[in-house]
């Protein structure tokens, strides 16, 4: 019997194989969206994973300079020689490859993951012959052919790894060591730290790489789109899976009549959900890889341009999110299903053979909408006012999006209603009625489309807003006509000769990492000039806050330090031994992801002395800047080392636009989804829709007119999903920008307006659900009256 009654449940599908496909395909856009953003995240996170590995901050305990400047090798040495069991290692760029020297003898983790046994032996890599290991695409960069290369994938992106005598000698930097990395089993006995070495500092194991924690909020952010897209498909499974029960009510009842028992009833059904899952999940998967691969170049140009992270430009096949995209579609279709398979179970056995018995179940379950609705928006209005984490805004937004989503169909009911009592005539009357009783069937694609829409009005204001805001920040803080760099301090000292008689005025790049308010952080000593008080825009601030800092008496904080640390305009801050300054002015610091603080130079230089000037700004007419670049130029410096203004400018605006490449192919994506939702759902509910349509047609209006008016009835429904997709992406864009924006970054953007935009998008949703629409209007309009008289021949 059970195979029977498998074969019978089954054979609705080979009569309904656009329903079928329906389903299938939404199972595997759904998937395909949520599997590619996770095959993105997961190959930036082992690209963090393994930069940490190479350096072991994940690992060991490591032995920091408390000015951020470089450690002395005879520093090293001392802590070798009193018992301190430590490693060096040296950590620089070279030809914009990160080059990291390690010293495997005393190393605790030996070479990161770099594997001996498959390359030269240990003497060979010690004794100075030049060993370089990396990937390809990094050894390329590097471009060192008198050294022997090694090629290791094992080793992270834009990443060479030597022994650190070689790196001293490639980074021109003797004698000198970024950090020690401590061995977890020290002597017991051992002099202080401070006793041997007192510029020095020790710094516990952390608990993700520096990079991974300032890109959370990055792939936060994907993963949440992620789920947004897998929504939107789920809708369209939810409304197949619905449809379907809604068209078997009569062999549902059937097969329970010849003996079939509920719970096995209620098993097949499981098991044919199950099989579909597993069909649009691997479907889903693969597609998911082809999505993940177009999308990660820009997600690389991203991270690098943003957090200097290096991520692979390639894609690996990895479990972790495969297995998590399969998963997802087994849950999500389980979830679409649930509701169907519950009203399977409560309903008597000849209720289910009642016309519209599953849309009079629905409308028990309305006022549960409603509470429902009422409560997501509620919970979102609250967190919205809470002092948040990341997560939290993540789910404030969550409750916002679903709460609406559930209200849509209210909202649509309700206006549909008061056009029909609005309309005199019997036709109007009919077409909202009618419009009103469709609502339930197309409710899961139009609540597809709000979210479509609403992503889409949210993102692109933040987007645009940021913009805004960002060029404006550009052209205050880059006051400088040209930058300067050079390869180390002795090199910056020669061009400061150079360009002195060329310039109207030199301002150092000073800049060293410390820790401020237990937050790492930029201190930075700037010189005093009137640029700074012409330029600078403050969030907050003192009268004259720029003459406080230059005389020595206050420090100015950007607003991520401001609300991180929890400070504010006269709170006293330590930045440095024996240095404490008041807070006098809290500038606006966008895109930057970390504190920052500064200060007058004589301090720095004071506090600071082993931090030396490698960077210059230099003011003069932007006329001659031209001319001073070739004077650069003939004195023998890079063009790589020389920036002007509108460079600048240019690459920071690119980094800008390639950062919402992904965002913004997201969106599309997932309006073109809900666009396919709304097919699909016409499409089924077009044959199902025949003995409402017939008794119109036999009263007098033709089939060209029923046509027209179902084109009319989803262009209508598309613009009222439209107006209500409004209001929700500018809260959207609000609750971005002022809430999830302050806890990922600590910064908050103001938010801007573009009607033009909403109304091309808003024109986009309404030619997408005409284009939805079309086809079946066409079928409709073409229907043979034979069809149509059928159904007063037939028992409905």
């Amino acid at each position: 019997m059970t195979r029977y009654g498998l074969l019978a449940l089954m054979s609705h599908w080979r009569r309904n194989r656009l329903q079928l496909f329906t389903l299938l395909a939404g199972l595997t856009l759904a998937t395909a969206l949520w599997s590619g953003v996770q095959a993105v995240n997961s190959e930036a996170r082992s690209s963090y994973d393994s930069a940490a590995a190479t350096l072991g901050e994940a690992e060991f305990r490591q032995i920091l300079p408390h000015d951020g400047d470089v450690i002395r090798q005879s520093d090293y040495i001392a802590l070798r020689r009193s018992g301190w069991l430590v490693s060096p290692v040296l950590d620089g760029r070279l030809n914009n490859v990160r080059l990291v020297g390690l010293d495997p003898v005393t190393s605790p983790g030996g070479l990161g993951p770099v594997n001996m046994d498959q390359g030269p032996d240990l003497q060979g890599f010690i004794t100075g012959q030049g060993i370089l290991f990396g990937t390809m695409a990094a050894l390329e960069q590097i471009d060192l052919p008198q050294f022997h290369t090694i090629i290791d994938e094992n080793i992270a992106p834009g990443t060479v790894i030597t022994d650190i005598g070689t790196a001293q000698i490639l980074l021109s930097q003797p004698n000198a060591v970024s950090r020690l990395l401590l061995h977890p089993d020290q002597p017991m006995k051992q002099p202080d730290l401070q006793t041997i070495a007192p510029d020095l500092s020790i710094q516990e194991v952390q608990t993700g790489s520096d990079i991974a924690r300032l890109t959370e909020s990055f792939h936060l952010n994907l993963t949440a789109f992620g789920l947004l897209a897998f929504a939107v498909g789920i809708f369209i499974v939810h409304g197949a899976i619905g449809l379907a029960f809604e068209q078997r009510r009569s062999l549902i009842r059937t097969l329970r009549a010849l003996g079939i028992p509920l719970r096995r009833l209620i098993g097949l059904l499981m098991f044919e959900i199950t099989c579909f899952a597993l069909i649009g999940g691997v479907f889903g998967v693969a597609l998911g890889y082809a999505i993940a691969a177009a999308l990660l170049p820009d997600v690389a140009a991203t991270l690098q341009g943003l957090y200097g992270a290096t991520v692979s430009g390639t894609l690996a096949l990895r479990p972790s999110w495969w297995l998590s995209g399969m998963g997802i579609a087994l849950g999500g279709a389980g979830l679409a299903s649930a509701k169907a398979l519950w009203q399977i179970a409560q309903m008597p056995l000849l209720a289910s053979a009642r016309p519209r018995a599953w849309s009079m179940h629905q409308n028990s379950a309305r006022s549960f909408q409603i509470i429902a609705a009422l409560s997501l928006l509620a919970i979102a209005a609250i967190l919205s006012q809470l002092s948040i984490g990341l997560v939290a805004g993540f789910a404030m937004l969550g409750a916002l999006l679903l709460g609406s989503a559930l209200a849509l169909p209210i909202v649509s009911s309700c206006a549909l209603s008061l056009g029909a009592r609005l309309s005199k005539n019997v036709i109007p009357q009919w077409f909202w009625a009618d419009s009103r009783q469709q609502l339930p069937g197309l409710s899961l694609a139009l609540m597809a489309l709000l979210l479509a829409m609403a992503a889409n009005v949210g993102v692109s204001t933040m987007v645009s807003s940021f913009r805004l805001t960002f060029v404006g920040f550009l052209d205050q803080r880059l006051t400088s006509e040209l930058y300067v760099y050079g390869d180390d301090a002795d090199h910056a000292e020669q061009l400061l000769s150079i360009v002195e008689p060329h310039v109207d005025a030199i301002l150092p790049i000073l800049r060293t990492e410390v820790d401020i308010a237990a937050l790492p952080s930029q201190l930075y000593g700037a010189r005093a000039h009137e640029s700074y008080a012409q330029n600078w825009t403050f969030l907050q601030a003192n009268a004259d806050p720029w003459q406080q800092v230059f005389s020595g008496q206050g420090v100015v904080v950007n607003e991520q330090m401001s609300r991180r640390g929890g400070l504010k305009l006269g709170d006293v801050i330590a930045l440095g031994a024996d240095l404490s300054l008041p807070i006098v002015g809290i500038y606006g610091d966008y895109g930057n992801p970390i504190g920052q603080a500064v200060i007058a130079e004589p301090l720095f230089e004071a506090h600071y002395p082993n931090v030396r000037v490698t960077r210059l700004g230099l003011r003069l007419p932007p006329e001659n800047v031209p001319d001073l670049m070739q004077t650069l130029r003939d004195a023998g410096l890079a063009d790589t080392n020389m920036i002007d203004q509108a460079g600048i400018k240019d690459f920071s605006l690119k980094v800008f636009e390639r950062t919402f490449t992904v965002t913004g192919a997201l969106n599309v994506l997932t309006l073109a989804v809900a666009a396919f939702a709304i097919l699909m759902s016409l499409l089924t509910l077009a044959g199902m829709r025949l003995p409402q349509l017939a008794p119109v047609w036999a009263l007098g209006l033709t089939r060209g007119q029923l046509g027209r008016l179902e084109l009319i009835r989803a262009m209508l429904l598309a613009v009222m999903t439209a107006l209500f997709a409004l209001p929700l992406g500018l809260t959207l864009a609000w609750a971005l920008l002022s809430v999830v924006n302050v806890a990922a970054f600590g910064w908050k953007l103001p938010i801007y307006f573009f009607p033009w935009d909403y109304a091309r998008l808003g024109l986009f949703s309404l030619v997408a659900a005409g284009l939805a629409a079309l086809w079946p209007a066409r079928r409709l309009a073409r229907t043979p009256p034979s069809d149509l008289l059928k159904v007063f021949s037939n028992e409905r």
